[in-house]
């Protein structure tokens, strides 16, 4: 190994050190090699406080570059992303995510999309039913290349100094989604994606994540993680939240109250109907 290889091997493991103290807060080691790439996975938060410089549309066709880079099922690509700057538009929207604080600041919101309506016309249009897309199957398809694709686009964001929130509360009422961005029969809104630079003046933290002893399996599925688990994450993610100034909850009581009752669900209870009335037949 010559000189300037170990240096930079001694930085990497200082970096994947210090990664892994913001990811976990434990005694989780990380080793390997690292890369510009794991640092900006690793070092992934959500933004809620935005400046208002506009996001270059050169880093928005980047992101989308990203985003077609992800794996897509059978190579169908069944999925679009609408990008949404207009002020008005971004606060219909808004209204149907609550109000939220991180889609008013933000310059862009992208709404990812599960896009069956265009593999349906190219199978209409050559003579095909198309009815493999009427089955639960092919909108799974369609929201899991849009979750692929998005993912990658968070990352090529947050690499070129962007941040970035996901926004599931789209899915409160997917309908006025559908009729504020046009969508035709057989595309699903699956969520949003604000984009904008930081504001430096409210930085966000990295949320703690669940030890790797809770969700890592060897060969076959474990039933139950230690004892401690559970216990040690709520103390870490309390601290994360005093940090934050966000209100303190245990995150077991916020699972508990996340999935409840019916009513936490905020109206997605209903999906699958609503989703047949965009055109997803679900058999």
């Amino acid at each position: 190994m010559t000189p300037s290889t170990a240096t930079e091997r001694n930085v990497g493991n200082d970096r994947l050190k210090a990664l892994a103290g913001e990811r976990y807060r434990n005694k989780q080691q990380l080793s390997g090699d690292w890369t510009e790439t794991i640092e900006t996975i690793l070092s992934h938060r959500s933004v809620r406080h935005y400046l208002q410089d506009p996001v270059p549309a050169e880093a928005i066709e980047l992101a989308v570059a990203a985003a077609q880079s992800a794996p897509s099922s059978s190579n169908l690509q069944a999925w679009s992303v609408v990008a949404v700057e207009d002020v008005e538009r971004r606060g219909r929207l808004n209204a149907v995510a609550g109000n939220q604080r991180q889609i008013a600041q933000a310059p862009l919101l992208l709404v990812w999309l599960a896009d069956l309506a265009r593999p349906r016309k190219i199978a209409t249009e050559r003579g095909a039913t198309g009815e493999g897309l009427d089955y639960v199957e092919s909108f799974l398809l369609g929201v899991i290349d849009a979750a692929l694709a998005a993912q990658n686009a968070v990352v090529a964001l947050e690499s070129l100094g962007l941040g970035t929130c996901y926004i599931g509360a789209i899915r409160n009422d997917p309908e006025t989604v559908a009729r504020e961005l046009a969508l035709p029969d057989g595309v699903f809104p699956v969520f949003g994606l604000t984009v904008g630079y930081p504001d430096p003046a409210v930085p966000a933290g990295v949320k703690p994540r669940l030890p790797q002893t809770s969700v890592l399996h060897r060969e076959r599925y474990q039933d139950g993680a230690p004892a401690d688990d559970l216990a040690g994450y709520n103390y870490i993610l309390r601290t994360f939240q005093t940090e934050q100034t966000m209100p303190l909850i245990d995150w077991t009581d916020q699972v508990r109250n996340r999935i409840g009752t019916v009513e936490a669900l905020r109206g997605r209870h209903v999906l699958g109907e609503v989703a047949r009335k965009l055109g997803f037949r679900l058999k």
